[in-house]
């Protein structure tokens, strides 16, 4: 039997994954967590084949356990199992050493075949994240905002202005409109909307939940 652990914050969720999946045949579902901090611990314990992970948790996000689990146990296999596709979150996943990306509404018959393709060591993705993908390496690279650019544009996002960024940055009013000038070369836009979310789009700014 293919050992499965389901990482989510959300009970219904886990619930309602685990009567699905083990209604097929082949799988036991040998525990469950709700964070990444209890995902680590729990991978440790029960030793799964496969691990389904949310990515956005409270008490430790699903990226940075992928890599802590697979530090302790690599014969391990994870499956980002998400409702966010930006490309941020798919090649952060993917770097950490997923083993597949799928979106929260993949069909129970994929999702079963992805859950045995990956025990045998396969990559498994959505068709809308392999499409992302395909077409970043296709892409030619964007330039990049700096770590003080990225901050601007998040306190922008928070609907701040000039002034209040400035203030939240100890910066003046004049450097911050530098910088998101700057930020506006880079992205190709023209207003501070439309900097945030082509930012948001790319992955370069995380959508407030």
């Amino acid at each position: 039997m293919l050992r499965l652990m389901i990482v989510d914050d959300h009970p219904v969720v886990r619930e309602g994954l685990r009567g699905m999946l083990e209604a097929g045949p082949g799988i036991t579902v040998v525990g469950e967590a709700a964070s990444g901090d209890e995902a680590v611990v729990r991978a440790r314990e029960l030793t799964p084949d496969v691990i389904l992970m949310d990515l956005r948790m409270p008490g430790g996000d699903g990226v940075s356990a992928i890599s802590r689990i697979l530090a302790d146990r690599p014969e391990s296999r994870v499956i980002v199992l998400t409702t966010y596709e930006t490309d941020q979150d798919i090649v952060r996943a993917v770097e950490a050493g997923a083993a597949g990306y799928l979106l929260k509404d993949t069909s129970r018959a994929d999702l079963l075949a992805a859950i045995l393709a990956a025990s045998r060591g396969e990559t498994v993705l959505s068709p809308s994240v392999a499409t992302k993908l395909v077409s970043r390496m296709r892409a030619p690279v964007a330039e990049s905002l700096s770590p003080r650019e990225t901050e601007v544009l998040s306190l922008v996002a928070r609907g701040l202005t000039n002034a209040e960024v400035g203030r939240e940055l100890f910066i003046s009013e004049t450097t911050v409109k530098t910088h998101l000038l700057r930020i506006f070369g880079k992205l190709g836009v023209s207003d501070r909307t439309a900097a945030v979310t082509t930012a948001m789009d790319r992955g370069l700014l995380l959508r407030r939940p």
